[in-house]
């Protein structure tokens, strides 16, 4: 409904000139006066007027066709030109409109039809502009109340479930970690108050906020500016809509807004872009993040280092280097861990299994939905799960990291492959290895992101599944012999699983029978049979292929983490080899053996009930402390993986390391040296077929264009890269146990 007021108490509404933005300042002179005039200007009251203090800092020929009310400030004016790209623009304020503006130096202001309640850096431009103004009780996109506010104006980002009890308050620092930590732990009351305070702590609830454009930002041909913050460096084009955000940027990390965008409440990150007629409303966009071509990212928080075009993105929480293209594909209703990528027509969240819309997805690190695919809520990934196309028609719990499943339309039931990747994809781990810290753009890393396919938080995964492996292989063996014939496919050692059927139907505790299916595992590794596993998909269950070869993959990968990570602990010391002191000192340390992927890192979550501790004990008042948190866990990452791994070999081996013999250490070199050598043995095979296949030369006219276009394999960098980081993890290999042996 509109409102008439009297000037006087439309004046008595606004906020005062702040004294500080006027030091250095003066009035207008009568002869400015005159000139300004003359050039078309008007204004309520040019005492209201002040203008730079250096000599020859203001000259009023370059103002020109403007309209002046309230206070106005005008930083150093003289006969320049500023120039961004192609545009170049006298410094001045021509053809504007300004109401209670702070203007900083060598600034132009041009077709700015109404600019009002804003402070503006040195060197700004502002080119036809329709509306910018900045209300009092402007938030900037964060979740934050002023005086007089109910509770149900404050904005939340509704992640993670579509009913909004996952909710969080964004705030101008947030990462990935804090949203993980706030929107999971629900049933704690106390620390979700705590979150709230912390959002809080340090912001003023007055109603006297006025917009801020820092130094050196650009925005140009845009129809409305509300509310906005942008910070120094920021590229603004053709902007449809912008308002209640923040968008942050810096000299070296700027950010850009292109054509057709609207941003409405929440936070652009650092280095990021949002171009062509994307939209995001409720929001969060990380560091060096790309959204674009028309994409939609409504109630969504999406991590650093990630790029979304053409899609559709609602109520997620997405970790860093999430990569989703195509026009047909969305997501709704998820957390997704990160290193994930979303393939065309996947339809993710669509299918709910509730009478409100109230389920939700999670997926571990490395999801990767193959084409056309969908799912029923609610679903839960280990990490590193590739899901083949098809409709996956119920609910499913897949526990196995780095596996394929695949619909089986003819009996309901979902077929695993554990350990897929290390079987059959091991180019994909060792490239992915590599190619995410390579696209890590980010000069500023607030949130540390784990980049390894193999870190704690997998391998906790990988531990977990090799004891369901040998759980449901106790449940095989006590099959009737016709059941076992339908399956099995290959068994080289039939005398082996009768013994061992024998046994374990004469076994009497479950322990027993636990290590009688574990030691057929262990000698029969190249039959392949199939397991039934009923808590992997509802109602029909999963069929699980290739167990044994499973089992060992994940033991010797086990072992390939292990080593790596001592390797990491002996190298930080300066050292080469481990020595007895130092594994009496690792034994010194905490053990942690569950963790959590924070947003990216990965923290124990003895640590993580830490911080819950301290945040409700008042000993964290800010979220500034929170990160600090954090870094503190990054620092010592390192030796609590080392820890963790000496933990991992021990038990692999049913001793202690001190205790192990010189067959042992052999063993463990050899599965380690396979790993590595096959890393790079599987990346040379599927690199060369790129190369040799004999399809991949019908689109030639002859091998030279070929070579032009596709390179050859003796150039290929990555690989140069792989051979030569594996030549120095078999060296530092053969050097690291060598006191040890002694």
């Amino acid at each position: 409904m509109l409102k008439v007021m009297s000037r006087k108490d439309y004046e008595q509404k606004k906020v005062p000139l702040d004294a500080s933005v006027i030091e250095g300042k003066r009035h207008l002179t009568q002869d400015e006066i005159a000139v300004l005039e003359k050039n078309g200007n008007n204004c309520d009251d040019w005492n209201s007027v002040y203008v730079s203090n250096e000599p020859d800092g203001f000259d009023p020929r370059f103002i020109s066709k403007c309209t002046f009310s309230g206070f106005i400030v005008i930083g150093r004016l003289g006969d320049n030109v500023i120039s961004y790209h192609d545009l170049s623009l006298s410094t001045g304020i021509y053809f504007s409109t300004l109401e209670d503006v702070v203007v900083g130096d060598d600034c132009a202001i041009k077709n700015v039809r109404q600019l009002k309640n804003y402070r503006l850096g040195n060197r700004v431009i502002l080119f036809n502009i329709q509306e910018m103004s900045c209300t009092y009780h402007s938030k900037f996109g964060e979740g934050l109340l002023m005086e007089g506010e109910d509770e149900s104006s404050r904005i939340w980002i509704g992640v993670g479930n579509e009913n909004e009890n996952r909710a969080v308050l964004p705030f101008k620092d947030m990462i990935p970690a804090d949203a993980y930590l706030w929107s999971r732990y629900r049933e704690d009351s106390q620390l979700m108050d705590r979150f709230v305070e912390l959002t809080e702590h340090g912001h003023s609830k007055k109603c006297d906020k006025f917009g801020i454009i820092e130094d050196d930002v650009v925005i140009k041909n845009s129809l409305l500016l509300k509310d906005v913050r942008v910070y120094p460096g920021a590229y603004i084009k053709g902007a449809l809509k912008l308002k209640n955000i923040t968008v942050l940027s810096s000299e070296k990390e700027p950010s850009q807004i292109g054509e057709g965008v609207e941003l409405v409440n929440g936070i652009l990150g650092y280095g990021s872009k949002v171009f062509y007629q994307a939209v995001a409303v409720r929001f969060i966009i990380g560091r060096n993040c790309q959204l674009k071509y028309g994409a939609r990212l409504l109630n969504s928080i999406l991590g650093d280092n990630s790029t979304v075009s053409c899609c559709e993105l609602l109520n997620n929480l997405i970790f860093p280097f999430h990569e989703q293209h195509h026009n047909s594909s969305f997501l709704i209703a998820s957390t997704i861990m990160g290193q994930s990528n979303i393939a065309s027509a996947a339809t993710i969240g669509s299918n709910h299994n509730s009478r409100s819309p109230d389920c939700e997805m999670v997926a571990g690190r490395g999801f990767w939905p193959g084409l056309c695919s969908d799912f029923k809520f609610d679903s839960k990934f280990a990490s590193f799960v590739l899901a083949a196309k098809g409709s996956y028609n119920n609910e499913l719990n897949v526990t196995y990291p780095f596996s394929l499943i695949a619909p089986c339309p003819k009996d309901g039931t979902v077929h695993i492959i554990p350990a897929y990747w290390f079987l059959y994809n091991m180019f994909a781990i060792v490239r992915n290895k590599y190619k995410f810290s390579a696209r890590d753009k980010r000069l500023v890393k607030v949130q540390h992101i784990e980049t390894n396919p193999l870190a704690p938080d997998t391998v906790q995964e990988i531990i977990t599944s090799i004891d369901r492996l040998i759980h449901l292989t106790s449940s095989y063996l006590r099959l009737t012999k016709d059941e076992i014939d339908r399956c099995t496919q290959y068994n080289p050692k039939p005398e082996l699983l009768e013994e061992c059927r024998r046994k374990s139907n004469s076994a009497t505790t479950k322990e027993e029978l636990y290590y009688i299916a574990k030691d057929y595992l262990h000698q029969n590794s190249t039959s392949k049979f199939i397991l039934v596993d009923e808590q992997c998909q509802k109602k029909y269950g999963a069929l699980i292929y290739k167990p044994a070869q499973s089992y060992k993959e994940y033991r010797r990968v086990l072992k390939y983490f292990c080593i790596e990570s001592l390797m990491a602990y002996v190298f930080e010391h300066n050292k080469e080899s481990l020595t007895f002191d130092d594994v009496e000192e690792l034994e010194k340390k905490p053990l942690y053996t569950e963790w959590e992927n924070c947003g990216g890192q990965v923290i124990p979550r003895k640590k993580v009930e830490e911080l819950f501790e301290l945040v409700k004990g008042h000993g964290i008042e800010e979220w500034s402390q929170v990160h600090d948190f954090y870094d503190r866990c990054e620092e010592n990452y390192i030796e609590y993986k080392a820890r963790y791994a000496l933990y991992i070999l021990e038990k692999l081996y049913s001793k202690k390391i001190l205790d192990f013999t010189e067959t042992d250490y052999e063993k463990l070199l050899n599965d380690v040296a396979f790993v590595s050598m096959n890393m790079l043995e599987s990346s040379i095979a599927v690199r060369e077929k790129d190369y040799t296949d004999f399809f991949r030369s019908v689109t030639y006219r002859n091998q030279e264009e070929k070579n032009a276009v596709l390179g050859t394999l003796d150039g290929d960098g990555f690989l140069k890269k792989l051979r030569a980081a594996t030549d120095d993890f078999e060296t530092n290999l053969d050097k690291l146990f060598k006191n040890l042996r002694k």
